[in-house]
């Protein structure tokens, strides 16, 4: 079935997406289900192969716009399809409920998340989330949370707002960006819109490439508080390799660095067995991995796909594969 054009992004790797994860019937889940991208090429998959009996698709979103648009775009798949709002922390518990209310054993085919932000989000400017747009200090994935940026860039410290930038930025001149905003606020008042904030860094960073640079590690930085993403990830991947049936398969594609060494260091986690000190030669590990690595290294996007979406260029792809109890992990 051909897939239908996604208001919010086209879905980055979807081929690989399918190719990895789509293995069997099943329950999939998608936690981060945007326009439902990737959950229509995960159904279209499912009923080409021959697998939509015994299948459902479980799609979680914190974005009521998202769940608005996804619903439409999902339609055709709608007995096959239930679409949740929440935050894919939850992963565990909304698997349960929605399969207990179907009648289904919550045994999990396939987990994707895709850790980047939606292009309709981006680019409706109420929504805050960049700094090429006017717009107000919002930033939230929830629109019914209650914390959003401007509540960070007013009333955090100025100590606070560096460590902020240079944790969740990695941002150089974290030091003299948190000055400039608490010498702001002092003259002006409260800083109120993308803009305004823009023009404070403007001020403070380097001319050129720099510039953008900065701007977009701040904003990513501000955006990642918001919605606590880097430790909903961490907690999020646990419960999911958790959730996952024997041989299910857990996809996730991360956009930047902070993000990817997370990912990469819980499945490594994962995928290791303990084999006790050095020189100690058991026979048997005293703990062994509870997954297999599907992909050594990331996936990234073909320049093909690059060319016609450009948000897929800074995309990494890592899957792994849960293993049954009393199985055998090929890594040691």
């Amino acid at each position: 079935m051909l897939m239908a054009h996604n208001k919010f992004h086209e879905p980055v790797l979807a081929a690989e997406i399918v190719a990895l994860l789509v293995k069997t019937p099943g329950i999939y889940v998608d936690g981060t289900l945007g326009g439902g991208g990737h959950s229509r090429a995960i159904l279209s998959a499912l009923f080409d192969a021959g697998y939509s009996e015994g299948s459902l698709l479980i799609g979680i979103d914190q974005d009521d716009a998202a769940l608005r648009q996804a619903t439409g775009n999902l339609s055709e798949y709608e007995g096959l399809t239930v679409l949740v709002k929440g935050n894919f922390l939850g992963i565990g518990s909304i698997v349960k409920k929605v399969c207990s209310q179907k009648g289904l054993q919550p045994k999990v085919a396939g987990i994707l998340l895709d850790l980047g932000v939606s292009s309709f989000q981006i680019d409706s400017a109420e929504r805050g989330f960049s700094y090429l747009r006017p717009g107000p200090l919002d930033m939230r994935m929830d629109t019914d949370a209650s914390l959003n940026a401007a509540d960070i860039v007013n009333n955090y410290g100025e100590q606070e707002l560096a460590r902020l930038f240079y944790r969740y930025g990695e941002e150089p001149r974290s030091r003299s960006i948190a000055r400039a905003i608490v010498l702001y606020r002092q003259k002006n008042g409260p800083v109120m819109g993308t803009e305004e904030l823009a023009g404070i860094i403007r001020t403070n960073a380097h001319g050129g490439e720099k510039v953008i640079k900065t701007l977009s590690r701040v904003f990513q930085a501000l955006r990642i508080e918001v919605n606590s993403e880097l430790d909903v990830l961490r907690q999020a991947l646990y419960d999911g390799i958790d959730s996952l049936d024997d041989h299910g398969r857990m996809a996730v594609i991360s956009y930047h660095s902070l993000e990817d060494r997370i990912v990469k260091t819980v499945f490594a986690e994962k995928v290791r067995s303990d084999w006790g000190p050095k020189g100690v030669g058991l026979r048997e590990p005293l703990h062994r991995g509870s997954v297999i690595a599907v992909t050594r290294k990331q996936v990234v996007a073909a320049l093909q796909e690059i060319e016609s979406n450009p948000r897929a260029r800074s995309a990494k792809l890592r899957v792994i594969e849960k293993i049954p109890q009393g199985g055998h992990s090929e890594f040691r």
